[in-house]
């Protein structure tokens, strides 16, 4: 009789899990893309757009909500998409982490969207330009030497953990991946959807880029581009930290990669969602890195860049960037969902 009933108490109790569980389940919010956003200039609205201003008035993102952990108020709409402002550097892996824990959202099928600014290697693109990511490569578990202190024939005092010089693969166990593949076939399609999506241009932003006769690649009007994302927390900027740039992300995508866009957030960003892959609660596959060129990383050949390495038209112009070129991927799975909910798109799939 004793076993019975115990059998009894495990099935009611299993049965109350599931039906909390559920409960549970139905109260969150549905979401079908996150767009994240680093950081925001002034007000959400009306004032001088940062990288989050553009998806709240152009979407529009008409719902606030408060994400704990996260210190920017979200915003969300009613047709699945949730945005948020991770803050820069090391707040972004507080926050995007705050966001995947939260019992607010049911984020199993959302894509993910990383929509932000950054510096742009002249050799690849020019300012304005908007670059889809197929590698993330994660600058921050480093050595480094002063560049006054370092060996004759080193090019630069930067050098992987656990090497010996420069150039080398070492370790950073314990510490990051330090190479993040996305999918291809989504970011293949992603590119393909707005590869043709024209970005403004103006004779302030000709002016930035008249300078680097060096590259002309640089100095063209900006366009939508396949280019790969160095993320490391402390901002750099000029001719050998560029060398280095390009550089580190051949050594760690073994070649397959070009460095293209430099941020603070991207690694951050990649290592959280990995520690969570495994849970459920997200797919590691639904994710897209889009960054769009604010400044260049270098100085012209010959000059010196600073301390005016940032102007307020190539900023205006990459904020703008990320939701000309972001808006249109989103628009496309939130539209079609019944067909993106279930299947991840590829290249050649509308």
């Amino acid at each position: 009789m004793r076993a019975l009933w115990f059998r009894i108490v495990l099935a009611l109790s299993a049965v109350f899990t599931i039906g909390l569980a559920s409960a549970q389940g139905a109260d969150r919010i549905p979401v079908k893309v996150v767009v994240v956003t680093t950081f925001e200039i002034g007000a959400d609205t009306g004032d001088f757009a940062g990288e989050f201003q553009p998806w709240v008035e152009g979407w529009p993102l008409k719902h606030e909500i408060r994400i704990p952990g996260v210190r920017h108020v979200a915003r969300y709409s009613d047709d699945g998409v949730l945005a948020i402002v991770s803050d820069m550097r090391g707040r972004t892996r507080e926050s995007v982490a705050a966001l995947i824990l939260s019992d607010q959202f049911d984020l199993s099928k959302a894509y993910w969207i990383v929509a932000g600014i950054a510096g742009v290697d002249p050799a690849v693109a020019s300012v304005g330009s908007a670059a889809w990511a197929r590698y993330v490569v994660d600058a921050d578990p480093i050595y480094e030497v002063d560049d006054r202190d370092i060996p004759a024939g080193w090019p630069y005092g930067l050098y992987s953990n656990d090497a010996e010089r420069p150039n080398v693969k070492g370790k950073a166990e314990g510490s990051s991946a330090m190479v993040w593949t996305l999918d291809r076939g989504l970011v293949d399609w992603a590119y393909g959807l707005t590869k043709d999506v024209k970005l403004p241009d103006n004779a302030a932003l000709q002016a930035v880029r008249a300078p680097y006769k060096d590259a002309p690649q640089g100095q063209r009007p900006p366009f939508v581009l396949q280019g790969d994302a160095l993320g490391t927390v402390r901002f750099w900027h000029g001719h050998r930290r560029n060398q280095w740039a390009q550089d580190w992300v051949k050594l760690w995508t073994d070649g397959a990669g070009t460095f293209t866009m430099t941020d603070c957030e991207d690694q951050g960003i990649l290592d959280v969602l990995d520690a969570h892959a495994g849970s459920g609660k997200i797919d590691r596959k639904r994710v897209l890195v889009l960054r769009t060129g604010s400044n260049y990383s270098r100085a012209p050949l010959g000059q010196t860049s600073l301390p005016h390495v940032f102007h307020e038209e190539s900023l205006k112009a990459s904020f703008l960037a990320t939701f000309a070129v972001g808006s249109p991927v989103v628009r496309e799975l939130t539209t079609h969902w019944d067909r993106y909910a279930d299947t991840i798109p590829a290249a050649g799939s509308r």
